[in-house]
């Protein structure tokens, strides 16, 4: 059990993932990492929550993006 991996977005709402991310990097720059019009044409959390609940592709990019940045938040 000791050694079991641990899942970093265990526990981890999507919004969550969204918001933490619009926090860090903005929608521009988010945008541009991950170029999906719900972050660049008129992008809002909202928004972008119902693209990426839809569109397993970008949801599996932006859960990869979180998981590169989680050092970079502590």
């Amino acid at each position: 059990m000791q050694n079991q991996f641990k899942d970093p977005l265990h526990g981890i709402t999507l919004q969550k993932i969204v918001e933490t991310l619009v926090n860090y990097y903005g929608f521009d720059t988010l945008g541009e990492l991950i170029p999906v019009k719900c972050f660049t044409s008129n992008p809002s959390v909202k928004s972008s929550l119902t693209f990426l609940r839809k569109t397993d592709w970008a949801r599996k990019k932006v859960e990869e993006l979180y998981v590169k940045t989680l050092p970079k938040l502590t």
